[in-house]
């Protein structure tokens, strides 16, 4: 552009002083003529780098997703194609379902024999209940005999000793006395053992059989919703709109739940379109901004654009945390550029832009729109020049 309009400001020159001689050609003319282009074209540019500041480094950025099964078993199907565009939701590829099928099976014949288990824990501890009703009541009855026996032995004693008895009665009191101390003592342990086996309770006061009952049966419904879930995942579908890259998956293929080897790359049609900017070019950038970009993927097209939002942070603003106290020593310094976030307008909005393409735009601000013009044209005659292919080989 610069070129240009030297050119054209020669071609005034030469009217002015060699074509029509309308001023003279001396000395003090030639100073002027040559000082003018000179302290023009030099505020041109400073003025143009502010009011339009043009970026030459402008990408196409999209969101790619590793894909990586939350399970591991065999592929068996794998219905899409190397780029192939897909919708969010459809299938990408299928893992044998037969292995996880089998496991649900087999943790649901458990359920049963737990339920049974439960039930089982809970007749115990009616039983137990029934078992201390009838201690306590056999207790009772004993206390009541054993009663009357000590009333018993004391009149025989009286008689046997003032004759009116006999000694033999007198024995024989003794001895149910002593056989019914024995029943209450052979009840009270029986009590207590009860007692003992009703002690062994949860936190919540439940019989520990049935806690431990209904805590196995809850570990088998929850092992087998695990297992639903790993089934559910033998299909893996598409997240989002977009593309899979470098496919490689192949049916008989092993896929393996591991972070750090995923089966194939996702890219999202949700694209970021940046231009990185000098630090002291955004002065007057705001949201909103009018901006083109010109993509060497597409040579002598102007995409227009609008300004989204400036990202106001760059790595060398960052502070790594660590135990290691700040490195603030003088090294060698580069200044780091702000990208600038552009969307594309309606009327380019079905154009594809290949993730990674590169280019070149501007950003047209508020002020100075009488030498927009001069970027426009700038932007213009480079995206020409995309057209050409200069290697040899």
């Amino acid at each position: 552009m610069e070129i240009l309009l030297l050119i054209i400001y020669s071609g005034i020159v030469w009217l002015i002083f060699f074509k029509f001689k309308l001023l003279p050609w001396n000395t003090v003319s030639q100073v002027i003529v040559i000082t003018i282009p000179v302290v023009a074209i030099t505020m041109l540019i400073l003025l143009l780098n502010i009011y339009a500041p043009s970026s030459h480094d402008v990408r196409v950025m999209n969101y790619t997703v590793e894909i990586v099964p939350t399970v591991t078993g065999q592929v068996i199907e794998v219905p899409v194609e190397p780029n192939q565009h897909v919708k969010k939701g459809d299938v990408l590829f299928k893992i044998d379902p037969e292995p996880f099928e089998l496991k649900i099976k087999n943790l649901e014949a458990r359920i049963p024999m737990l339920e049974a288990k439960v039930i089982s824990a809970r007749a115990y501890d009616r039983e137990l209940e029934s078992q201390l009703a009838t201690a306590n009541s056999r207790i009772k009855v004993i206390q009541s005999q054993l009663d009357l026996a000590i009333k018993r032995l004391e009149q025989n004693k009286v008689l046997a000793e003032s004759g009116a008895g006999s000694k033999f009665d007198y024995e024989q009191a003794q001895t149910n006395l002593a056989n019914f101390q024995a029943q209450i003592a052979v009840a009270e342990a029986e009590k207590s053992q009860v007692l003992q086996k009703m002690s062994a309770t949860s936190s919540d006061g439940e019989l520990s059989e049935i806690a431990q009952a209904r805590a196995d049966l809850e570990q088998a419904k929850a092992q087998v919703a695990q297992a639903e879930w790993d089934l559910s995942q033998t299909t893996f579908y598409a997240p989002a709109d977009g593309r899979v890259i470098n496919l490689q998956l192949r049916p008989g293929a092993m896929a393996v739940q591991f972070p750090i080897k995923p089966v194939m790359s996702f890219v999202e049609d949700e694209q970021w379109v940046t231009a990185l900017f000098h630090q002291n070019e955004l002065r007057l950038v705001e949201d909103g901004n009018e901006a083109e970009i010109a993509l060497k993927t597409y040579p002598n097209r102007i995409i227009k654009c609008e300004v989204d939002h400036i990202v106001w942070a760059n790595a060398q603003g960052q502070l790594t945390a660590s135990g290691m106290i700040p490195d603030t020593q003088q090294t060698e310094f580069h200044e780091g550029r702000f990208a600038v976030r552009l969307i594309i307008s309606e009327e380019d909005q079905d154009l594809f832009l290949a993730s990674g393409a590169v280019g070149q735009g501007a950003i047209y601000t508020e002020h100075g729109r009488i030498i927009h013009l001069v970027r426009k044209v700038i932007l213009r005659v480079g995206t020409k020049m995309d057209w050409l292919v200069l290697k040899l080989h």
